[in-house]
């Protein structure tokens, strides 16, 4: 006598979360057109399992059919907002992150899509970056404080970069590492979020730990560019820990607002920015300045494309 095998909505494979996996898993399934019209007879099979296959297959199909974003840096103050909010929209991205450490995983929930590798080292980031859609990345040197610092005295406070994690080896080689494996995937836009202030190579931030910074933000930045992938570099002002889409968002272009009294921006503004930059044609290939006006001053940024649409800059 032929055996079925029971298909419960609750067990769907953990390859079905990933678009990369989730055709081919959805060739392994049993036949539809067979089964489906067999449980009408079947007494063995109750009609609550008749529901349960149906709605894995619209569910696998329905994912199948959505863009799987990667978030690399989601360990991060603002890669983590920019995570949160691709999972919060489950009918329009499928989410990943990429981060460094396993404790990095954990403290952002320790989910299945988060990936732990290392961007300095091309291969540990392949199987994260395998079958995406759309880049966020959000990776950064971090600069530290020297210890013994006394503000009371008049000290300023002196800044190091940890070996291996300079600028130069996160900023740049770490960032050509991810643009180069989302090339080879075939990924259709990459977002780059970096800094306002590269127009000056005397700007503060390159002083930080003789890292020169932002110098090597933006030969990532030119190097993406010049790849012929739909781009799009979000130099972002001063970062907040504040509420986001309560502002009215600012753009510009080499550094103009840097001259200006609006050179800060909410970090959830940015991640909002990062995430309506992949539904706008307006977005590709344009680099931009972005800040924003304080609280109560003008009127909330709503409309992404015609924010979008203020700059013309491929760089």
């Amino acid at each position: 006598m032929a055996t079925m095998t029971r298909i419960h909505l609750l067990s769907m494979p953990s390859s079905l979360r990933h678009k990369s996996s989730c055709v081919e898993s959805l060739k392994r399934l049993p036949d539809t057109s067979s089964i489906l019209p067999s449980f009408s007879s079947s007494a063995f099979i109750p009609q609550r399992e008749k529901k349960n296959f149906r709605r894995l297959v619209v569910v696998a199909v329905s994912m199948a059919d959505l863009p799987t974003v990667l978030v690399t840096g989601a360990g991060g103050r603002t890669g983590q907002i920019v995570y949160r909010k691709l999972k919060e929209r489950t009918n329009q991205y499928v989410a990943r992150g990429l981060v460094r450490t396993k404790d990095s995983k954990e403290k952002i929930g320790g989910a299945d899509d988060v990936f732990v590798g290392d961007i300095r080292d091309s291969n540990s980031i392949v199987p994260a970056i395998q079958g995406i859609d759309a880049l966020i990345i959000l990776t950064s040197a971090v600069p530290k404080m020297k210890p013994g610092f006394d503000p009371s005295k008049g000290e300023r406070p002196e800044f190091y970069f940890e070996d291996g994690a300079y600028p130069e080896q996160v900023d740049w080689i770490g960032q050509k590492n991810q643009i180069d494996a989302a090339k080879a995937v075939g990924v259709k836009q990459i977002v780059l979020v970096g800094s306002m202030g590269g127009t000056d190579l005397n700007n503060p931030l390159n002083s930080l730990g003789n890292g020169n910074i932002l110098v090597w933000k933006r030969k990532a930045e030119q190097y993406l560019a010049d790849t012929g992938i739909p781009y799009t570099i979000i130099r972002a002002g001063g970062l907040q820990d504040k509420e986001g889409g309560v502002r009215e968002l600012l753009v510009g272009k080499d550094d103009e607002l840097l001259q200006t009294e609006t050179r800060t921006i909410a970090r959830s503004d940015v991640a909002e920015v990062c995430i309506q930059a992949l539904q706008f044609e307006e977005s590709k290939f344009k680099a931009l300045d972005l800040a924003s006006k304080p609280e109560g001053t003008g009127t909330p940024t709503k409309d992404f494309k015609v924010l979008f649409s203020l700059i013309s800059t491929r760089f």
